[in-house]
């Protein structure tokens, strides 16, 4: 499933391209999270636009260490 996702790298990551956050939505508002050092085996968090939007929220506000 993950490989058919448009997967991105956020603008926060590093340069090296080593210690990125990568993100993939789908048309039914459905948020996909992997850490680019380990595509292979596809692990990803999965959010709908509700908890999605809560946890950007708290971030932007200096939360959970920001």
């Amino acid at each position: 499933m993950n490989t058919e996702l448009a997967w991105f790298k956020s603008s926060y990551s590093g340069g090296d391209g080593e210690a990125c956050l990568e993100m993939a939505a789908t048309p039914a508002t459905t948020i996909h999270v992997r850490d680019s050092k380990d595509v292979k085996a596809h692990p990803a968090l999965t959010f709908t636009a509700a908890p999605w939007s809560i946890f950007i929220r708290h971030i932007a506000a200096g939360g959970a260490g920001a």
